[in-house]
């Protein structure tokens, strides 16, 4: 299938998952290229007017702003190309990171304020139909805007293609590497958090925690739709369970707490979808040009704004506050294995440990780290200090590359951590003689496929990782 774009409004979360994660091409439909046509052949004329002043069009690049350029010389630096903010290397991002910037890159073209010339729109949507796409480094990025990544991804066009004025600026310039890390968020996240719901579930089963934790009167007292998601999901996956021995009057804290701590990481789930939607349909080229309308007859062709779109400042926050919830929800994993496993509390069999010389006391210790792993990916991060925004113009760096690689470090401990939970989970429903509820049973058998059932000691690190790969695969699938 192919994603036929026609304006901004065709740009969606779910596109971008078809394109990024389902491989689809795309193309502009004929009412795009027409569209961007006439803005091109306007923007053209603009040019004729020997007083206009546009950044990177009439005068240079950074330092050299203030320089006017000659019909000529503005020619001859459009049709240079970007290579050279190509500086950063090292770990290639993922590819459909990047197939979702090469998608978001096309927002800015398809309704004409990037002024670019049709062919190389065209060709740029073209190339999510190869068969990959050029390597971008993850790390070294570190420009105010995205042109160092940028760079990297439309390297072989701009060496293939003619360009002409402002061309090379419409591919290096904006923020689509900044909605793609932010849409890259919003793909796992809500994925994640039903993971963990159905682990969570099943722990609550192991622990034979009381039912009366997730009460339908409580849905409404706590006024919030999020928390109300994951009291009603608890409530059907435990539907079929026991009511009767339940052991526990009021269940350990890390129980009770889990439909308000995992109904705010749905909260910040949302919140990143919602601006995930936005930045995939929000210009961010710089400048930016600004068709002709009848609203503006003294603006017959249009006119140009210099401006800050290409920093996307809701992308790091929102991945900085989905670190924060997998750490929160991580220590919780750690502290209900640590709580299965002792007896004295879970009042579960002290063989939950170990069982005919199958040890499994050690998994607690594996839990602390990945919980511990997650709480040191989730710091907060901010825009560089003084020193870290480059020279001259360029004063303050984009922190969203930053941001995103602690959210997918931390987003994987709490996988780590909801595979060692659910694996212990398990083996406590095994030991006692019991089955999961209803609608746990093909869970606990999946978790059974990655991670056999211990009936002697073995080497237990490669089943849980892969359990953990399993978990963490099934996000993007």
């Amino acid at each position: 299938m192919t994603l036929e774009l026609n304006s901004r409004a065709d740009f969606t979360l779910d596109g971008a998952r078809r394109v990024a994660l389902g491989g689809e091409g795309v193309i502009f439909g004929e009412a795009a290229v027409a569209r961007m046509t006439r803005c091109r052949e306007s923007f053209m004329r603009l040019l004729d007017d020997p007083e206009v002043v546009i950044y990177g069009v009439t005068t240079g690049f950074g330092h050299f702003a203030h320089k006017r350029l000659t019909p000529e010389e503005r020619l001859a630096q459009g049709a240079r190309g970007h290579h050279a903010p190509a500086t950063s290397f090292g770990e290639p991002l993922p590819e459909r990171v990047v197939r979702a910037a090469a998608l978001a890159r096309l927002t800015n073209y398809i309704e004409g304020h990037a002024a670019v010339s049709p062919h190389v729109a065209i060709k740029a949507a073209e190339m999510l139909s190869w068969p990959e796409l050029p390597p971008v480094p993850a790390l070294g990025n570190g420009s105010p805007g995205e042109i160092q990544p940028l760079a990297h991804l439309y390297a072989p066009l701009m060496n293939e293609t003619p360009l002409a004025e402002k061309d090379g600026l419409a591919l290096v310039n904006g923020s689509p590497f900044g909605t793609a890390l932010l849409v890259d968020g919003a793909f796992s996240a809500r994925r994640r958090y039903e993971l963990a719901l159905k682990v969570f579930a099943l722990a609550w089963e192991a622990l034979m925690a009381p039912l009366a934790h997730i009460d339908p009167a409580l849905d409404s007292l706590w006024e919030d739709p999020f928390e109300a998601h994951v009291l009603q999901s608890l409530r059907a996956y435990l539907d079929g369970a026991p009511t009767e021995g339940r052991r526990y009057y009021q269940a350990p804290v890390s129980w009770r707490n889990v439909p308000r701590t995992l109904g705010y990481a749905f909260r910040v789930a949302q919140q990143v979808e919602e601006a995930a939607e936005i930045s995939l349909r929000a210009v961010s080229d710089n400048p930016v040009y600004i068709p002709p309308d009848e609203a503006n007859p003294d603006e017959p062709f249009g006119r140009v704004l210099s401006n800050g779109g290409y920093h996307n400042a809701k992308a790091y926050p929102l991945l900085d506050d989905l670190a924060a919830a997998s750490a929160d929800l991580a220590l919780l994993c750690e502290r209900q294995v640590t709580k299965l496993l002792d007896g004295n509390i879970s009042r579960l069999p002290h063989n939950l440990v170990e069982e005919a010389g199958v040890y499994i006391g050690c998994t607690a210790f594996s839990t602390v780290a990945y919980a511990e792993q997650a709480r040191y990916a989730a710091q907060r991060t901010f825009l560089p200090g003084a020193e870290g925004g480059g020279f001259g113009q360029n004063d303050v760096a984009v922190p969203t590359f930053f941001a995103w690689r602690k959210e997918g470090e931390a987003g994987r401990s709490l996988d780590s951590a909801l595979a060692l939970l659910a694996v212990v989970a398990n083996q406590a429903l095994r030991i006692t003689g019991r089955e999961a509820p209803p609608r746990l049973k093909d869970f606990s058998a999946e978790i059974d496929r990655h991670f056999p059932p211990l009936t002697e000691s073995r080497l237990m690190g490669p089943d849980l990782e892969r359990l953990q790969i399993h978990f963490t695969e099934s996000l993007y699938s």
